[in-house]
């Protein structure tokens, strides 16, 4: 398994399916990551060279992906909350939003 972000991604799979298993990467931004590094999203990622990996860590690198992005996401709900807004108000009773 090749490791992004710190996060395995399956080789088996497809290099756009496998990029979305990365918290913070949907099917759109995996299909820019692979058109930005000249890789197939068709290809697996067995198949890929070492270099091309880290074409596409150093890309993911430059996203707000994982931790920094659920860090972002609570901090943003916490001022929410600490505001009073309706929203923030609906997060703490954990309704809909």
């Amino acid at each position: 398994m090749a490791r992004v972000a710190g996060i395995n991604i399956p080789d088996n799979k497809q290099t756009e399916v496998s990029l979305t298993y990365i918290f913070g990467i949907g099917r759109t931004r995996a299909l820019e990551i692979c058109s930005k590094t000249g890789i197939s999203p068709s290809s697996k990622i067995a198949d890929l060279t070492e270099e091309q990996l880290e074409l596409i860590r150093t890309e993911v690198n430059t996203q707000m992906v994982e931790g920094d992005l659920r860090r972002e996401i609570a901090t943003n709900i916490k001022r929410l909350q600490d505001l009073g807004t309706f929203r923030g108000i609906r997060h703490r009773r954990h309704l809909p939003v």
